[in-house]
């Protein structure tokens, strides 16, 4: 050690001096005492590196692996079934047409039952409205024959009593009243 202290000294005298710190004698490679000095503090910071970090880094490495090769199991997994799926589709596919002519003839005999049955129900709703125009003929004939009459009879009585009062004088008017109650009291009376 002492040679090699000894060394460092004589090599430290004879390094040139550039007024702002010193310089090495070689261009590329430090002084020896400190490539020396600076090599067993990176082994040493290396070896602790690799002694408290190295099973972490192992552990999280070997978890990636598995990671990784599930990831590959799936999608090998997928890949074969995709496979399974398109030899199903394969085989069907001859079966689209027949599948294709029979839901058109089912939905030509769902079309044909239901215009039918349409047109039952239209037929039977245009019976219901005839039969119920026809009654409504008959009660607004019937409605106009009754208005008819009391209009008539309305415009008679109008028409009987200006023509009475207009002929008849107060006597004759009082005549034909009391003969008119001598006929309803005579005819109550017999038929009591």
């Amino acid at each position: 050690m002492s040679m090699l202290a000894n060394i460092s000294l004589i090599a430290a005298e004879s390094v040139p001096n550039d007024g702002v710190g010193s310089t090495s004698l070689h261009p590329i490679l430090p002084p020896i005492g400190e490539l020396i000095i600076g090599s067993i503090a990176s082994f040493i910071v290396f070896g602790l590196i690799l002694k408290l970090a190295g099973p972490t880094v192992k552990k999280s490495m070997s978890d990636r692996t598995a990671r990784i090769q599930k990831d590959l199991d799936d999608s090998a997994a997928a890949a074969s079934a995709a496979e399974v799926e398109a030899s199903k589709i394969r085989a069907a596919k001859g079966d689209i047409d027949a599948e294709r002519s029979r839901l058109y003839a089912d939905a030509d005999t769902q079309a044909e039952a239901l215009l039918a049955d349409g047109r039952v129900r239209i037929d039977a709703e245009m019976a219901d409205l005839e039969t119920r125009a026809a009654a409504e003929l008959v009660s607004a004939a019937g409605r106009g024959g009754d208005e008819l009459r009391a209009e008539i009879a309305r415009y008679s009585a109008g028409a009987i009593d200006s023509v009475v009062n207009g002929t008849l004088d107060d006597a004759a008017q009082q005549d034909l009243i009391e003969s008119f109650i001598a006929r309803v009291g005579s005819s109550t009376g017999a038929a009591s």
